[in-house]
């Protein structure tokens, strides 16, 4: 088992619902699923590119990514039915837990001049999605061999009603959300 999948049944989870005031234990907030996105942008109409993309995505995740295509065509974006816009990972269970713990503990202290996450970030719902400007943080790339350097976006799914009830979460997790005197 996951080491922060452990770490939430056994330790974070009685300690969220003593914070929270919940009795009972399906109450708590969990993670539900991890979602990556990878927009192609300008490099749509280059598909060796968008392999090697969908390699490195697969690196990173551990899981092989879905070719987002097209529904239909924008001549304002150049953009025509059919043509790949993006790739897309939905991550669950122990791949889930990997990618976190590993986003947490590795990735996001290699970023330059890194102060914490946004608590901007949550979306109303108790989901909280991050942007990360170059896939180069994560320990399976090698800086030599990239080509080009790209962004990613993180949507963090959990089962909280509210903002406050997945930032709890989170941050017992270990994410590095700024401390309330940090952002004054």
């Amino acid at each position: 088992m996951n080491r922060l999948r452990e770490a939430y049944q056994h330790t974070i989870a009685p300690a969220l619902a003593e914070e929270l005031n919940l009795k009972n234990r399906l109450a708590l907030p969990r993670l539900t699923k991890v979602v990556i996105n990878v927009g192609v942008g300008s490099i749509k109409d280059q598909p060796k590119v968008i392999e090697e993309i969908a390699a490195t995505l697969a690196k990173i995740t551990g899981q092989k990514p879905v070719v987002a295509k097209a529904k239909q065509s924008i001549a304002g974006f150049k953009v025509r039915t059919g043509q790949t816009i993006g790739l897309r990972t939905t991550l669950r269970g122990e791949r889930m837990y990997d990618f976190i713990d590993k986003l947490i503990n590795v990735a996001l202290p290699r970023l330059r001049d890194f102060r914490g996450l946004n608590p901007k970030g949550f979306d109303g719902n108790g989901n909280y999605n991050l942007g990360v400007k170059e896939h180069i943080i994560f320990p399976e790339i090698h800086y030599d061999d990239v080509n080009k350097i790209y962004g990613m976006n993180v949507t963090i799914v959990t089962t909280a009603k509210t903002d406050a009830q997945a930032e709890a979460l989170l941050r017992r997790l270990g994410f590095p959300f700024p401390t309330k005197t940090e952002t004054t």
